[in-house]
């Protein structure tokens, strides 16, 4: 069996007439490398030219990466049962086991990287760092242009499923005027974007990193998306105001007021609160008891967890053990029961995280965050917010209208939870549409 060390990640990427020898030399250096390889790794050398210029970029995992990930899930070492019948002391054994024996056995990571390698992909760099991203233009001329930001545990996999209801409306029951332009990208030290070998990539310059982008890219006028850290970025890109930001849409909104944050801190006594106030209060106030561990560890000492990044049934175990509701899903789903994701969708974005080693590199955003999660953040610009009923709390109607006084959007769903895109692409998709319709007046087709 080959080492680690022996183990490269071949990225094809068409360059410039001008860069292909300059490409060759990288890709022969890349299948020398060490796994992980961040696409910073593999394209340094070829795009030293010109660090601002838009790279094509290909994914093409080699057999032995995908054999070792099986060796090493065959090999785990399994603890003894939880000693409770429920998810008090998290991830089930049973669930990881059944998880386990799909991923090793049947579970095709090449399907997803078609999927990937179908839309267009690129690269390039800000800061010192190699951004990653899908861009997949609308054939409609005056599409919105989006650039919508996952979360942690998420990936760009997560909005895969929205790619096509939103660049091609009318295939999916849409009209031409609701089109975008899509761009999601990778954040720094995630998926297939570089690695940050320096502090200072909180969500601020991820947000300024991301404005960058949509410039370079040629876009005059855009709108921004995010749920999980995605939200985070998208207010404070809010924050920063560029004059080409029209609106920003959240579906998990910073909105608790002070004196709710106070008595989830400190159980300070709360009088007067609505039954969906109350809702929104109990949900937290559970969160905050029961569903924060991982992040407090990941803002203490994200280098600390060496173990995610050796084994893979413990990454996927740190994975899974996100938010209660979301984690209910997946149980069912490995109970063989149908639900908004399937077993290949939970693996994709799980073996993403471990075929391009950012266990910790993804981590270390909470250490950077200096940003109180929930708390309102006074934007000024058009906000648009959509409430799923399984997210970590469902924001209230009274809270939102006092976080966002520029609010013009804001719905409650029946169904749908954290990784709402991923689970639910035909509502998250029309949420889309009906929220920035109000800011698509004056957009033409030379934006």
């Amino acid at each position: 069996m080959k080492t680690t060390k022996q183990i490269g990640l071949t990225l094809i990427v068409a360059l410039r007439r001008s860069l292909i020898a300059r490409t060759v030399v990288a890709l022969l250096a890349l299948a020398v490398g060490t796994l992980p390889m961040s696409a910073a790794d593999a394209l340094t050398t070829a795009a030293e030219e010109r660090s601002d210029a838009i790279r094509p970029f290909h994914i093409q995992v080699p057999e032995e990466a995908l054999t070792d990930l099986r060796q090493r899930i065959n090999a785990t070492r399994w603890p003894e049962p939880e000693t409770v019948t429920d998810t008090s002391q998290g991830v089930q054994l049973a669930t990881m086991q059944k998880l386990a024996q799909y991923w090793a056995t049947d579970y095709d990571w090449r399907k997803v990287e078609a999927k990937l390698n179908a839309l267009p992909q690129f690269v390039t760099t800000i800061d010192g760092v190699d951004i990653h991203f899908i861009h997949v233009r609308s054939k409609e001329k005056n599409a919105l242009p989006i650039i919508i930001t996952h979360g942690w545990p998420g990936s760009v996999i997560e909005q895969l499923k929205i790619v096509g209801p939103l660049t091609d409306p009318t295939a999916y029951g849409g009209k031409a005027e609701d089109a975008f332009d899509v761009v999601i990208p990778s954040m720094p030290g995630y998926g297939f974007s570089g690695k940050p070998t320096t502090p200072g990539w909180d969500p601020q310059h991820i947000a300024r990193a991301w404005i960058v982008l949509m410039k370079r890219l040629g876009y005059t006028k855009f709108v921004a998306q995010g749920g999980d850290w995605g939200d985070a970025v998208s207010e404070q890109m809010a924050l920063q105001a560029p004059p080409e930001l029209l609106g920003i849409h959240v579906n998990m909104p910073a909105t608790v007021p002070p004196d709710v944050a106070k008595s989830l801190k400190d159980g300070t006594p709360l009088s007067g609160l609505s039954p969906e106030e109350k809702h929104a209060f109990d949900q937290l106030d559970f969160f905050y008891k029961h569903g924060l561990g991982y992040a407090i560890e990941m803002k203490n000492k994200p280098q600390t967890l060496y173990g995610i990044a050796d084994s893979p049934v413990g990454l996927a175990a740190w994975i899974l053990d996100h938010d209660a509701r979301s984690y209910e899903l997946i149980a069912r789903v490995f109970d063989g029961q149908k639900e908004g994701l399937t077993r290949d969708d939970i693996l994709d974005n799980i073996t993403l995280y471990w075929l391009t080693g950012t266990a910790i590199s993804s981590a270390r955003l909470y250490w950077e965050n200096n940003l109180a999660f929930f708390d309102p953040k006074h934007i000024s610009i058009p906000v648009a917010v959509s409430v799923f009923p399984d997210e970590i709390y469902a924001a209230p109607r009274s809270w939102t209208e006092r976080a966002y006084p520029n609010l013009i959007y804001f719905h409650k769903l029946d169904k749908g939870g954290h990784f709402a895109a991923w689970e639910q692409p035909e509502l998250f998709s029309q949420e889309l549409r009906a929220a920035f319709a109000p800011l698509r007046s004056g957009l033409t087709a030379k934006n």
